[in-house]
Protein backbone atom coordinates (compact mmCIF):
# COMPACT_ATOMS: atom_id res chain seq x y z
CA UNK A 1 0.00 0.00 0.00
CA UNK A 2 1.32 3.60 -0.28
CA UNK A 3 2.99 5.65 2.08
CA UNK A 4 -0.05 7.18 3.00
CA UNK A 5 1.89 9.86 5.44
CA UNK A 6 4.14 10.78 1.87
CA UNK A 7 1.22 10.96 0.23
CA UNK A 8 -0.24 13.42 2.81
CA UNK A 9 2.89 15.61 3.03
CA UNK A 10 3.02 16.05 -0.74
CA UNK A 11 -0.88 17.27 -1.29
CA UNK A 12 0.02 19.57 1.63
CA UNK A 13 2.60 21.17 0.09
CA UNK A 14 1.09 21.43 -3.08
CA UNK A 15 -1.72 22.97 -1.52
CA UNK A 16 0.64 25.79 -0.19
CA UNK A 17 2.83 26.34 -3.22
CA UNK A 18 0.39 25.90 -6.01
CA UNK A 19 -3.24 26.49 -4.68
CA UNK A 20 -4.30 23.31 -5.14
CA UNK A 21 -3.67 19.66 -5.89
CA UNK A 22 -4.03 19.33 -9.58
CA UNK A 23 -1.07 19.94 -10.98
CA UNK A 24 0.97 17.04 -9.00
CA UNK A 25 0.46 13.40 -10.83
CA UNK A 26 -1.42 10.94 -9.06
CA UNK A 27 -2.72 13.99 -6.65
CA UNK A 28 -6.18 14.76 -6.93
CA UNK A 29 -7.27 12.25 -9.67
CA UNK A 30 -5.97 9.09 -7.46
CA UNK A 31 -9.19 7.34 -7.11
CA UNK A 32 -9.04 5.36 -2.89
CA UNK A 33 -10.92 1.73 -3.17
CA UNK A 34 -11.52 1.04 0.70
CA UNK A 35 -11.73 -2.89 1.86
CA UNK A 36 -13.16 -4.59 5.03
CA UNK A 37 -11.16 -8.09 5.04
CA UNK A 38 -11.67 -10.66 7.57
CA UNK A 39 -9.30 -11.06 10.09
CA UNK A 40 -6.72 -13.93 9.13
CA UNK A 41 -8.06 -14.09 5.35
CA UNK A 42 -5.30 -13.59 3.89
CA UNK A 43 -1.67 -13.27 5.29
CA UNK A 44 0.79 -9.71 5.51
CA UNK A 45 2.80 -11.37 2.38
CA UNK A 46 0.07 -11.83 0.47
CA UNK A 47 -2.05 -9.18 0.85
CA UNK A 48 1.33 -6.86 0.39
CA UNK A 49 2.43 -8.39 -2.98
CA UNK A 50 -1.21 -7.98 -4.06
CA UNK A 51 -1.91 -4.37 -3.45
CA UNK A 52 2.12 -3.09 -4.75
CA UNK A 53 1.23 -5.28 -7.99
CA UNK A 54 -2.16 -3.48 -8.20
CA UNK A 55 -1.19 -0.16 -7.49
CA UNK A 56 1.78 -0.44 -10.15
CA UNK A 57 -0.75 -1.60 -12.70
CA UNK A 58 -3.06 0.93 -11.64
CA UNK A 59 -1.50 4.37 -10.81
CA UNK A 60 -4.72 6.01 -10.22
CA UNK A 61 -6.03 3.92 -7.67
CA UNK A 62 -4.63 3.71 -4.13
CA UNK A 63 -6.21 0.66 -1.92
CA UNK A 64 -6.92 0.83 1.80
CA UNK A 65 -7.50 -2.40 3.54
CA UNK A 66 -9.21 -2.82 6.89
CA UNK A 67 -9.35 -5.94 8.51
CA UNK A 68 -12.50 -6.55 10.86
CA UNK A 69 -13.55 -9.27 12.86
CA UNK A 70 -16.24 -12.28 12.17
CA UNK A 71 -18.33 -11.73 15.84
CA UNK A 72 -20.59 -8.74 15.26
CA UNK A 73 -19.65 -7.95 11.67
CA UNK A 74 -23.35 -8.59 10.12
CA UNK A 75 -24.75 -5.69 12.09
CA UNK A 76 -21.70 -3.26 11.16
CA UNK A 77 -22.28 -4.84 7.37
CA UNK A 78 -26.03 -3.96 7.42
CA UNK A 79 -25.17 -0.31 8.85
CA UNK A 80 -22.18 0.02 6.39
CA UNK A 81 -24.69 -0.45 3.04
CA UNK A 82 -27.68 1.75 5.07
CA UNK A 83 -24.47 4.70 5.51
CA UNK A 84 -23.30 7.27 2.40
CA UNK A 85 -19.94 6.40 3.64
CA UNK A 86 -19.32 2.44 2.70
CA UNK A 87 -16.45 1.11 1.85
CA UNK A 88 -16.11 -0.04 -2.01
CA UNK A 89 -15.23 -3.86 -1.51
CA UNK A 90 -16.40 -5.59 2.00
CA UNK A 91 -15.91 -9.55 2.20
CA UNK A 92 -18.27 -11.46 3.32
CA UNK A 93 -19.19 -15.64 4.06
CA UNK A 94 -20.96 -16.83 0.94
CA UNK A 95 -23.82 -17.64 2.79
CA UNK A 96 -24.71 -14.30 3.92
CA UNK A 97 -24.68 -12.82 0.83
CA UNK A 98 -28.51 -13.52 -0.04
CA UNK A 99 -29.53 -11.30 3.34
CA UNK A 100 -27.25 -8.26 2.58
CA UNK A 101 -28.87 -8.07 -1.33
CA UNK A 102 -32.32 -7.81 0.64
CA UNK A 103 -31.42 -4.57 2.26
CA UNK A 104 -31.38 -3.44 -1.80
CA UNK A 105 -27.69 -1.85 -0.81
CA UNK A 106 -25.81 -4.10 -3.05
CA UNK A 107 -24.45 -3.33 -6.81
CA UNK A 108 -25.45 -6.13 -9.05
CA UNK A 109 -22.33 -7.43 -10.88
CA UNK A 110 -24.36 -9.81 -13.35
CA UNK A 111 -22.62 -8.07 -15.88
CA UNK A 112 -19.08 -8.04 -14.97
CA UNK A 113 -19.56 -11.76 -13.81
CA UNK A 114 -20.58 -12.68 -17.70
CA UNK A 115 -17.92 -10.37 -19.18
CA UNK A 116 -14.96 -10.58 -17.21
CA UNK A 117 -14.44 -13.09 -14.58
CA UNK A 118 -15.64 -16.63 -16.57
CA UNK A 119 -18.39 -17.12 -14.40
CA UNK A 120 -19.92 -20.38 -16.12
CA UNK A 121 -16.59 -22.07 -14.42
CA UNK A 122 -17.41 -20.91 -10.47
CA UNK A 123 -17.81 -23.32 -7.80
CA UNK A 124 -21.81 -23.70 -7.78
CA UNK A 125 -21.37 -23.57 -3.90
CA UNK A 126 -19.87 -20.10 -3.72
CA UNK A 127 -21.14 -18.60 -6.87
CA UNK A 128 -24.91 -19.70 -6.18
CA UNK A 129 -25.17 -18.09 -2.60
CA UNK A 130 -24.06 -15.16 -4.24
CA UNK A 131 -26.72 -14.96 -6.96
CA UNK A 132 -30.44 -13.67 -6.05
CA UNK A 133 -33.23 -13.57 -8.17
CA UNK A 134 -31.18 -14.22 -11.13
CA UNK A 135 -28.61 -11.11 -10.15
CA UNK A 136 -24.93 -11.61 -9.11
CA UNK A 137 -24.46 -9.59 -6.17
CA UNK A 138 -21.53 -11.93 -4.66
CA UNK A 139 -18.11 -12.84 -6.37
CA UNK A 140 -16.62 -15.94 -5.64
CA UNK A 141 -13.27 -15.39 -3.88
CA UNK A 142 -12.27 -18.61 -1.74
CA UNK A 143 -13.91 -21.45 -0.49
CA UNK A 144 -12.56 -24.57 1.77
CA UNK A 145 -14.33 -27.71 2.51
CA UNK A 146 -14.50 -31.12 4.51
CA UNK A 147 -12.34 -33.95 3.36
CA UNK A 148 -10.91 -36.70 5.68
CA UNK A 149 -8.27 -36.54 7.63
CA UNK A 150 -6.79 -40.29 8.37
CA UNK A 151 -4.14 -41.86 10.02
CA UNK A 152 -2.35 -44.00 7.76
CA UNK A 153 -0.79 -45.95 10.11
CA UNK A 154 -3.60 -47.21 11.42
CA UNK A 155 -5.18 -47.63 7.83
CA UNK A 156 -1.14 -49.93 7.19
CA UNK A 157 -1.83 -51.95 10.34
CA UNK A 158 -6.11 -53.21 9.23
CA UNK A 159 -4.41 -53.96 5.76
CA UNK A 160 -6.12 -51.15 3.59
CA UNK A 161 -3.84 -50.01 1.19
CA UNK A 162 -5.35 -47.12 -0.26
CA UNK A 163 -8.44 -44.47 0.42
CA UNK A 164 -12.28 -45.42 -0.29
CA UNK A 165 -13.93 -44.42 -3.49
CA UNK A 166 -16.96 -44.97 -2.64
CA UNK A 167 -19.67 -44.63 0.56
CA UNK A 168 -20.07 -48.51 0.52
CA UNK A 169 -16.37 -49.06 1.07
CA UNK A 170 -16.30 -46.28 3.36
CA UNK A 171 -18.55 -48.73 5.67
CA UNK A 172 -16.42 -50.67 4.82
CA UNK A 173 -13.04 -49.61 6.18
CA UNK A 174 -14.74 -47.53 8.51
CA UNK A 175 -16.13 -51.50 10.06
CA UNK A 176 -12.63 -52.81 9.43
CA UNK A 177 -10.75 -49.84 11.47
CA UNK A 178 -13.56 -49.87 14.33
CA UNK A 179 -11.80 -52.19 16.52
CA UNK A 180 -11.68 -52.23 20.45
CA UNK A 181 -9.43 -48.82 21.98
CA UNK A 182 -9.74 -47.65 18.46
CA UNK A 183 -12.47 -45.78 16.77
CA UNK A 184 -12.77 -46.50 12.57
CA UNK A 185 -14.04 -42.93 12.32
CA UNK A 186 -14.70 -40.50 14.93
CA UNK A 187 -17.95 -38.85 13.95
CA UNK A 188 -20.16 -36.39 16.40
CA UNK A 189 -23.39 -36.78 16.56
CA UNK A 190 -24.28 -33.33 15.68
CA UNK A 191 -21.66 -32.45 12.60
CA UNK A 192 -24.90 -31.12 10.61
CA UNK A 193 -22.76 -29.97 7.98
CA UNK A 194 -21.22 -33.40 7.12
CA UNK A 195 -25.18 -34.86 7.32
CA UNK A 196 -25.98 -31.97 4.79
CA UNK A 197 -23.26 -33.29 2.09
CA UNK A 198 -25.12 -37.28 2.26
CA UNK A 199 -28.45 -35.39 1.92
CA UNK A 200 -27.94 -33.49 -1.09
CA UNK A 201 -25.93 -36.96 -2.25
CA UNK A 202 -29.67 -38.39 -2.11
CA UNK A 203 -31.29 -35.70 -3.59
CA UNK A 204 -32.36 -33.80 -0.55
CA UNK A 205 -32.28 -30.71 0.73
CA UNK A 206 -32.37 -28.92 3.97
CA UNK A 207 -34.99 -26.85 2.95
CA UNK A 208 -36.93 -25.81 -0.47
CA UNK A 209 -38.90 -23.04 -2.19
CA UNK A 210 -42.02 -23.55 -3.03
CA UNK A 211 -44.09 -19.86 -4.16
CA UNK A 212 -41.94 -17.82 -2.88
CA UNK A 213 -41.91 -19.41 0.11
CA UNK A 214 -39.32 -21.33 2.24
CA UNK A 215 -39.97 -24.82 3.97
CA UNK A 216 -37.77 -27.44 5.96
CA UNK A 217 -37.23 -30.34 3.88
CA UNK A 218 -35.49 -32.85 6.36
CA UNK A 219 -38.52 -35.30 6.24
CA UNK A 220 -38.52 -36.46 2.98
CA UNK A 221 -37.25 -39.60 2.13
CA UNK A 222 -34.38 -38.56 0.18
CA UNK A 223 -33.24 -36.48 3.05
CA UNK A 224 -33.93 -39.46 5.31
CA UNK A 225 -31.58 -41.43 3.52
CA UNK A 226 -29.34 -39.19 3.91
CA UNK A 227 -29.60 -39.62 7.74
CA UNK A 228 -29.53 -42.93 7.62
CA UNK A 229 -25.77 -43.30 6.13
CA UNK A 230 -24.75 -41.34 8.87
CA UNK A 231 -26.31 -43.04 11.08
CA UNK A 232 -24.39 -46.29 9.74
CA UNK A 233 -21.01 -44.09 9.42
CA UNK A 234 -21.21 -42.85 12.92
CA UNK A 235 -21.66 -46.00 14.81
CA UNK A 236 -17.97 -47.51 13.45
CA UNK A 237 -16.75 -44.67 16.29
CA UNK A 238 -17.21 -43.24 19.98
CA UNK A 239 -18.14 -39.87 18.64
CA UNK A 240 -20.65 -37.99 21.37
CA UNK A 241 -24.45 -38.52 19.90
CA UNK A 242 -25.22 -35.38 21.68
CA UNK A 243 -22.45 -32.99 20.71
CA UNK A 244 -21.28 -31.01 17.69
CA UNK A 245 -17.70 -31.70 16.03
CA UNK A 246 -16.06 -28.61 19.12
CA UNK A 247 -17.37 -30.70 22.27
CA UNK A 248 -15.21 -32.01 22.99
CA UNK A 249 -12.79 -30.43 19.94
CA UNK A 250 -12.61 -33.49 17.18
CA UNK A 251 -8.92 -32.51 16.46
CA UNK A 252 -8.06 -32.96 20.17
CA UNK A 253 -9.73 -36.20 19.66
CA UNK A 254 -7.94 -37.36 16.91
CA UNK A 255 -4.37 -36.39 17.97
CA UNK A 256 -4.56 -39.20 20.58
CA UNK A 257 -3.60 -41.50 18.46
CA UNK A 258 -6.57 -44.18 18.80
CA UNK A 259 -8.41 -42.27 15.85
CA UNK A 260 -8.57 -43.72 11.74
CA UNK A 261 -10.14 -40.65 10.41
CA UNK A 262 -12.28 -37.76 10.85
CA UNK A 263 -14.46 -35.34 8.51
CA UNK A 264 -12.68 -31.37 8.76
CA UNK A 265 -11.47 -29.21 6.34
CA UNK A 266 -7.73 -30.13 5.82
CA UNK A 267 -6.26 -27.18 8.37
CA UNK A 268 -7.22 -29.46 10.96
CA UNK A 269 -4.23 -31.28 10.23
CA UNK A 270 -1.97 -28.54 11.90
CA UNK A 271 -3.73 -28.66 14.73
CA UNK A 272 -3.50 -32.44 15.27
CA UNK A 273 0.12 -32.33 14.64
CA UNK A 274 0.67 -29.55 16.94
CA UNK A 275 -1.52 -31.61 19.52
CA UNK A 276 0.44 -34.66 18.86
CA UNK A 277 3.66 -34.17 17.21
CA UNK A 278 4.23 -38.05 16.50
CA UNK A 279 1.68 -38.24 13.98
CA UNK A 280 3.47 -35.16 11.68
CA UNK A 281 3.61 -37.13 8.44
CA UNK A 282 1.28 -40.04 9.19
CA UNK A 283 -1.73 -38.17 7.97
CA UNK A 284 -3.44 -38.54 4.75
CA UNK A 285 -6.39 -36.82 2.93
CA UNK A 286 -9.28 -37.70 0.11
CA UNK A 287 -12.67 -36.58 -0.68
CA UNK A 288 -15.67 -37.69 1.22
CA UNK A 289 -16.60 -40.51 -0.82
CA UNK A 290 -19.58 -40.42 -3.50
CA UNK A 291 -22.66 -42.96 -4.16
CA UNK A 292 -20.60 -44.29 -7.20
CA UNK A 293 -16.76 -43.99 -7.58
CA UNK A 294 -17.36 -41.21 -11.01
CA UNK A 295 -17.54 -38.28 -8.20
CA UNK A 296 -16.70 -37.49 -4.43
CA UNK A 297 -19.62 -37.07 -2.42
CA UNK A 298 -21.53 -33.70 -2.27
CA UNK A 299 -20.27 -31.51 0.90
CA UNK A 300 -21.01 -28.14 2.09
CA UNK A 301 -18.41 -25.65 0.78
CA UNK A 302 -17.72 -22.32 3.15
CA UNK A 303 -15.77 -19.68 1.95
CA UNK A 304 -16.05 -15.97 0.89
CA UNK A 305 -17.89 -13.55 -2.05
CA UNK A 306 -16.93 -9.98 -2.24
CA UNK A 307 -19.83 -7.78 -2.82
CA UNK A 308 -19.27 -3.78 -3.38
CA UNK A 309 -21.91 -1.48 -2.32
CA UNK A 310 -24.73 0.34 -4.18
CA UNK A 311 -24.05 3.07 -1.71
CA UNK A 312 -19.88 3.30 -1.97
CA UNK A 313 -18.15 6.53 -3.99
CA UNK A 314 -16.03 4.27 -6.63
CA UNK A 315 -17.64 1.81 -7.48
CA UNK A 316 -16.61 1.45 -10.96
CA UNK A 317 -12.82 1.39 -9.32
CA UNK A 318 -14.17 -0.96 -7.24
CA UNK A 319 -14.96 -3.36 -9.81
CA UNK A 320 -11.48 -3.40 -11.18
CA UNK A 321 -9.89 -4.58 -7.35
CA UNK A 322 -12.72 -7.24 -7.37
CA UNK A 323 -11.95 -8.36 -11.21
CA UNK A 324 -8.23 -8.62 -10.03
CA UNK A 325 -8.99 -10.46 -6.77
CA UNK A 326 -11.29 -13.04 -8.43
CA UNK A 327 -9.23 -13.23 -11.53
CA UNK A 328 -7.43 -16.33 -11.87
CA UNK A 329 -3.67 -15.35 -11.64
CA UNK A 330 -4.29 -13.99 -7.86
CA UNK A 331 -6.99 -16.84 -7.39
CA UNK A 332 -4.17 -19.60 -7.68
CA UNK A 333 -1.74 -17.09 -5.87
CA UNK A 334 -4.50 -17.05 -3.04
CA UNK A 335 -5.16 -20.69 -2.81
CA UNK A 336 -1.34 -21.76 -2.86
CA UNK A 337 -0.42 -18.87 -0.29
CA UNK A 338 -3.65 -19.59 2.00
CA UNK A 339 -4.56 -23.71 1.08
CA UNK A 340 -7.82 -22.41 0.48
CA UNK A 341 -9.77 -23.75 -3.01
CA UNK A 342 -10.42 -21.30 -5.60
CA UNK A 343 -13.39 -19.83 -7.29
CA UNK A 344 -13.25 -22.46 -10.35
CA UNK A 345 -12.59 -25.93 -10.70
CA UNK A 346 -10.54 -25.59 -13.15
CA UNK A 347 -8.04 -23.65 -11.38
CA UNK A 348 -7.98 -26.48 -8.64
CA UNK A 349 -7.00 -28.77 -10.79
CA UNK A 350 -3.41 -26.94 -11.15
CA UNK A 351 -2.99 -26.94 -6.85
CA UNK A 352 -0.39 -29.87 -5.86
CA UNK A 353 -0.44 -31.58 -2.21
CA UNK A 354 -2.77 -34.46 -1.08
CA UNK A 355 -4.38 -31.99 1.29
CA UNK A 356 -5.56 -29.58 -0.96
CA UNK A 357 -5.87 -32.08 -3.99
CA UNK A 358 -8.56 -33.73 -1.81
CA UNK A 359 -10.43 -30.15 -0.74
CA UNK A 360 -10.24 -28.94 -4.56
CA UNK A 361 -11.75 -32.30 -5.89
CA UNK A 362 -14.53 -32.19 -3.32
CA UNK A 363 -15.27 -28.57 -3.83
CA UNK A 364 -16.42 -29.58 -7.32
CA UNK A 365 -19.41 -31.45 -5.59
CA UNK A 366 -19.48 -28.16 -3.04
CA UNK A 367 -23.10 -26.84 -2.13
CA UNK A 368 -23.73 -24.18 0.31
CA UNK A 369 -27.07 -23.52 2.72
CA UNK A 370 -30.25 -23.04 1.38
CA UNK A 371 -29.98 -19.09 0.22
CA UNK A 372 -32.83 -17.88 1.87
CA UNK A 373 -32.14 -14.38 3.51
CA UNK A 374 -33.74 -16.06 6.51
CA UNK A 375 -31.11 -18.71 6.97
CA UNK A 376 -29.42 -17.58 9.34
CA UNK A 377 -32.27 -17.13 11.45
CA UNK A 378 -32.39 -21.29 11.52
CA UNK A 379 -28.94 -21.59 12.62
CA UNK A 380 -28.97 -19.39 15.70
CA UNK A 381 -31.02 -22.22 17.10
CA UNK A 382 -29.87 -25.13 15.04
CA UNK A 383 -33.14 -27.80 14.91
CA UNK A 384 -31.27 -30.01 12.58
CA UNK A 385 -28.82 -30.68 15.88
CA UNK A 386 -31.54 -31.96 18.18
CA UNK A 387 -33.09 -34.06 15.10
CA UNK A 388 -29.78 -35.36 14.37
CA UNK A 389 -29.12 -36.74 18.50
CA UNK A 390 -32.84 -38.03 18.58
CA UNK A 391 -32.10 -40.50 15.68
CA UNK A 392 -28.94 -41.53 16.97
CA UNK A 393 -30.56 -41.90 20.30
CA UNK A 394 -33.51 -44.47 19.17
CA UNK A 395 -36.17 -41.88 18.51
CA UNK A 396 -38.42 -42.64 14.76
CA UNK A 397 -36.43 -41.16 12.52
CA UNK A 398 -39.16 -39.69 10.35
CA UNK A 399 -41.12 -38.52 13.53
CA UNK A 400 -38.27 -36.47 14.93
CA UNK A 401 -37.43 -34.82 10.77
CA UNK A 402 -40.96 -34.10 10.54
CA UNK A 403 -40.71 -31.60 13.98
CA UNK A 404 -37.25 -30.17 12.99
CA UNK A 405 -38.87 -29.40 9.51
CA UNK A 406 -41.32 -27.64 11.05
CA UNK A 407 -38.70 -25.50 13.74
CA UNK A 408 -36.78 -24.55 10.12
CA UNK A 409 -40.15 -23.32 8.46
CA UNK A 410 -40.93 -21.34 11.41
CA UNK A 411 -37.54 -19.96 11.49
CA UNK A 412 -37.83 -18.97 8.00
CA UNK A 413 -40.93 -17.27 7.77
CA UNK A 414 -40.55 -13.75 9.67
Amino acid sequence: MKNRYLALSTVLACSLALGGCGLIPGGSDTRTVSIWLMQNSVSDDWLQRFTETFEKEHPDIELDVTFQEWTGIGKKVTEALRSEDAPEIIEVGNTQVAGYAESGGLRDLTLESVRDLGNEDWLPGLAEPGSVNGSQYGIPWYAANRVVIYNKELFAEAGITEPPKTRAEWLEISEKLDRPGQDGIYLSGQDWYTLAGFIWDEGGELAVERAGEWEGALHSKAALRGMDFYQELQAHGSGPKDGDEETPPQADVFAKGDVAQMIAVPSAATVIEKANPELKGKLGFFPVPGKTAAAPGSVFIGGSDLIVPENSKERAAAVDVVSALAGDEWQLDLARTMNYVPNKATLGLELEGESTSAMAAGAAQGRATPNSPQWAEVEVDNPIKPYMTAVLQGQDPATAARNASTRITTALRP
